[in-house]
């Protein structure tokens, strides 16, 4: 098992992946170079669409076309590079705070979570797109991450990056209404004064996530070099080495779901940790055991 390279220079923060079913590609965003990407994984090829604002998710759309979470509001293309049209104006201040991640739920409704430019209050939350606004339905943390459902859709799991824990509720996907929360994972704070490099002990936090066929919870564990796969009873099953410090978000693809992709980050790393770890900002992937769930497409 090793990691192979698909894209070595795919953003300085790609997130959101997604497998294409249809189109056979994979699609990412690069939040801070404002831009959604997509790869024909078979030739090679990279394409690179512009955007006026940071992308924080996207989803594909039954039908064609993106559905994506940008600063200010929930926007719909029907085409690559096509019109933006706007679904629903964001939920916060965009001047303090911007969509992260996000994604459809099996019924294709589309979510996005949010996030604290500052990091200074607990000001970002889960939203769920309804009829023309995004209704809120769970807050309190600086960073939105680690979205996903079960394989039978009866939990959502939700990560707080920030307090380095991820939590589950149950789901109910007839309503979209979450109940009873739980924790599911938590995990150590990074030291004081730690840096990469310095011999200070740190797993890292959890950012993007997916699950597996066999409900199994694929979480990119950010600063910690690794990719965690908990069973859904949240004990680890596999600590997976990642060759970039800050990976980003996992997800499954290619006919048999059993390649799992990975995007990493180098927005705002030191020189000495992209030197040492050179393929920071690369997007990777893994052929795993299990096949994953496929993306969930946006019902419009």
């Amino acid at each position: 098992m090793s990691w192979q390279v698909v894209v070595p220079d795919a953003g300085a923060l790609a997130e959101s992946p997604f497998w294409h079913p249809q189109e056979l590609s994979l699609y990412w965003v690069d939040i801070p170079g404002r831009a959604v990407c997509r790869c024909n994984v078979f030739m090679g090829t990279v394409e690179r669409w512009n955007l006026p604002q940071e992308p924080g998710c996207i989803a594909p759309v039954q039908g064609g076309g993106l559905v994506m979470a940008l600063r200010d509001g929930v926007y719909r293309a029907r085409s690559w590079e096509g019109p933006l049209a706007r679904l629903a104006a964001a939920p916060f201040d965009a001047a303090r705070l911007r969509f992260n991640d996000g994604k459809c739920d099996p019924q294709g409704r589309f979510w996005a979570g949010s996030y604290v430019d500052a990091r200074d209050a607990p000001l970002a939350g889960l939203y769920r797109l309804a009829g023309s606004a995004m209704h809120p339905v769970l807050d309190g943390v600086l960073a939105a991450n680690g979205l996903a459902w079960s394989p039978d859709a009866r939990t959502l799991y939700w990560a707080d990056t920030a307090g380095h824990r991820v939590r589950a509720w149950d789901f109910d996907s007839a309503t979209g209404a979450v109940s009873r929360e739980r924790g599911f994972a938590r995990f150590d704070a990074k030291p004081a004064g730690w840096a990469p490099g310095q011999g200070l002990p740190y797993g890292g936090r959890p950012d993007g996530a997916a699950v597996d066929q066999a409900g199994n919870y694929w979480v990119a564990m950010y600063e910690g070099a690794r990719l965690l796969q908990l069973s859904p009873a949240g004990e680890v099953l596999r600590d997976i080495a990642v060759p970039a410090q800050c990976p980003t978000m996992p997800c499954f693809g290619g006919d048999d779901l059993r390649t799992l992709y990975l995007t990493t980050a180098r927005h705002h790393r030191s020189a000495a940790e992209l030197a040492a770890w050179p393929l920071s900002g690369s997007v990777l992937s893994l052929r795993v055991d299990v096949p994953g769930l496929p993306v969930n497409f946006f019902q419009p």
